[in-house]
């Protein structure tokens, strides 16, 4: 089922505007993505694309959280990654999809119809230049994310998770306080134990174990408060100055 399409916004108001595949465009630039751009929003639960299937669109995150899956052969699956707003979804001069996307929240995204976007790349060096970027960060992320889930503890991998999401959050807001962070968990706890690769008990009891030992604080299961950034860093095994 088609997810509804959202009412236009400006550029400019976009809280993603900073870090997008937008990021480097000058005014004239941004009339031009303008023209192609059209907004879609999906609820929790719902597919964006399918493995395989053909992508009439590329676009970004602009709220909520989905995850990438992969299907083997036998039909067991594995989360491979996670979409955080300002991620790109899709790849240019590709005709499918390489993985299955779907809404882990109510997911907004800001769209751009494929062929244009592919042909306002070759005539505009800022969107490229942005997107080849954006590529070799999620190429480092994904290496990072092999050490997590390979070679840390449990209470490492959870801290991880924790540290990644405050740090997104916190560079939506550039020159906001970088020493605590404030969140919404974006994950149920079991699709957390998905993602690591543990199990939903063990994932409670470290969240429950990191709330007793002051490294964070919880009000109910999701709103998650770090009083600070270089303890829960320590925590993931992650140097503070990356």
């Amino acid at each position: 089922m088609n997810a509804p399409v959202l009412s236009q916004s400006r550029c400019a108001d976009c809280p993603i505007r900073h870090r997008a595949v937008c990021a480097r465009c000058d005014a004239d630039e941004l009339e031009q993505l303008d023209a192609i751009k059209y907004y879609r929003s999906y609820e929790a639960g719902q597919p964006v694309i399918w493995s395989g299937d053909q992508m009439s669109f590329v676009g970004s995150v602009v709220t909520g959280i989905a995850s990438l899956t992969q299907t083997m052969e036998d039909g067991r699956t594995q989360m491979v990654g996670l979409l955080l707003p300002s991620d790109f979804v899709g790849r240019p001069g590709r005709e499918g999809a390489a993985y299955d996307v779907v809404a882990t929240t109510d997911l907004v995204m800001c769209c751009f119809r494929k062929k244009p976007f592919e042909d306002l790349m070759e005539r505009t060096p800022h969107i490229a230049h942005r997107l080849l970027e954006m590529t070799l960060d999620e190429l480092d992320a994904a290496r990072e994310w092999m050490l997590v889930l390979g070679r840390k503890t449990a209470r490492e991998k959870i801290a991880s998770l924790l540290a990644i999401i405050a740090r997104r959050n916190a560079a939506l807001t550039p020159g906001g306080d970088t020493d605590t962070a404030e969140f919404d968990l974006p994950l149920t706890r079991e699709a957390m134990a998905d993602y690591l690769g543990l199990t939903l008990e063990t994932v409670s009891r470290q969240m429950s174990a990191l709330k007793r030992d002051g490294v964070i604080q919880l009000a109910g299961k999701r709103h998650v408060t770090v009083p600070d950034m270089t303890r829960l860093l320590d925590e993931a095994g992650t140097d503070s100055e990356d």
